[in-house]
């Protein structure tokens, strides 16, 4: 794998220059072979989509063969696509600077400090989460509308006035870097490929990078776990990078949601019987960038199965002892798994199982203030019962 910029074969280091010289096969995309010179070596084009070309590939094991890959191979590069289907004997990458280092470069930031985001094939959304006041981003895009595109999110999530350095063509000759507001018109003319390195500012409000989210951030009919009750709630569950959850009954999907932002590696299966809610459930996600939630709707227990298996389950609405049991017959040892109950049955139901196979009970008693006359009190809400167990 040779890191390939704008730059060509003057951007080469020797040992890159060197393979590609002794090279019997040339894979690369159309706008990389176009800065091919001649070669001696047979030149193929990479099919779309990407992996369509890696069987073609394969087939070719023995020979001298150069994957022409954007920058670096391996970030946010196509390194990991191909290697994975190679020994560690196969392979060799020799990087060139990736389009962030060149970014950074070129605007004079501290890569270390920026927020990088490849959204050449993912959802823009994504960059919702680190939309604060004075955060730098650096965004790769597939092409010049989806910039135009990333400047009214930015403007529609009320960060308007941040401002965007369109990069186009780094490192080589038709290099151009703009500057304009996301709020303003941009230009008509932006050349692929680009990145749009952000400085974000404007009054749009920014997402915590805490679990317990005011529920103003969900849209939702009233069936949602309550922020303090989710805070509560998401320690129970306790995330850990790279794991699974299952949220059951999901309604607004706001738990399945937060413990997806708790780590961009997580992932989450939401089920909701109910289709408007699961329709929900999935715009919310997208509104708050996350975009890793499978939401499956169907009545519990039946639409569980064949299911991946969890690291968590937590159980939001539903509750029955055929779901326990299902669970408990289903589930993995070592799963965690956390239930809240509001009424005397489903509170009844877990405290048989908690008697049956331990775990904790925590029952969980919250008022807020408000008016009795011209004077004010204490209002309670529905206690919540919350059963906590390893399985």
């Amino acid at each position: 794998m040779l890191g390939w910029t704008e730059g060509g074969t003057t951007a080469l280091t020797p040992a890159s220059r060197a393979a590609l010289d002794t090279a019997e096969l040339v894979f690369g995309a159309r706008r990389h072979l176009r800065l091919l010179p001649r070669l001696e070596a047979e030149v193929r084009e990479w099919p779309v989509p990407f992996a369509d070309g890696i069987p073609q590939l394969l087939a070719e094991r023995g020979r001298r063969v150069v994957m022409l890959v954007s920058g670096d191979p391996f970030w946010f590069g196509a390194g990991t696509s191909l290697t994975r289907h190679l020994s560690s004997g196969e392979w060799q990458a020799l990087p060139s600077p990736s389009s962030f280092s060149l970014a950074a470069s070129r605007l004079g930031w501290p890569l270390e400090s920026c927020v990088c985001l490849g959204l050449h094939a993912r959802p823009l959304t994504r960059i919702r989460p680190h939309l604060h006041q004075g955060r730098r981003l650096l965004v790769l895009l597939r092409d010049g509308d989806a910039a135009i595109e990333l400047a009214a999110l930015l403007e529609q999530f009320g960060f308007g006035k941040s401002h965007l350095h369109l990069l186009e063509s780094l490192g080589g000759d038709n290099e151009r870097l703009r500057t304009v507001l996301a709020g303003d018109e941009l230009p008509d003319d932006i050349q692929h490929p680009v990145a749009v390195a952000v400085e974000v500012a404007g009054a749009g409000p920014a997402l915590p990078p805490i679990s317990g989210l005011a529920d103003e951030w969900f849209e939702h009919d009233g069936q949602i776990t309550r922020q303090s009750v989710r805070a509560v709630t998401m320690a129970a569950l306790a995330p850990i990078p790279g794991e699974r959850l299952w949220d059951i009954g999901a309604g607004s999907g706001s738990v399945a949601i937060e413990w997806l932002l708790a780590h961009p590696d997580n992932r989450a299966l939401a089920f909701e019987r109910h289709a408007e809610r699961a329709t929900r459930a999935r715009r919310n996600a997208c509104q708050l960038g996350v975009d890793w939630l499978e939401v499956l709707e169907g009545p519990v227990p039946d639409v569980l199965a064949d299911q991946p298996p969890p690291d968590a389950v937590f159980i939001g609405g539903g509750l029955s002892a055929a779901l326990l049991e299902t669970l408990w017959r289903q589930l993995p040892e070592g799963v965690r798994l956390v239930a809240n109950a509001v009424t005397l049955e489903s509170e009844a139901l877990l405290g048989e199982w908690q008697q049956r196979v331990g775990g904790e009970l925590l029952r969980l008693e919250l008022a807020t203030v408000a008016p009795i006359g011209t004077r004010r009190g204490w209002k309670s809400a529905w206690p919540i019962v919350q059963w906590r167990v390893l399985r």
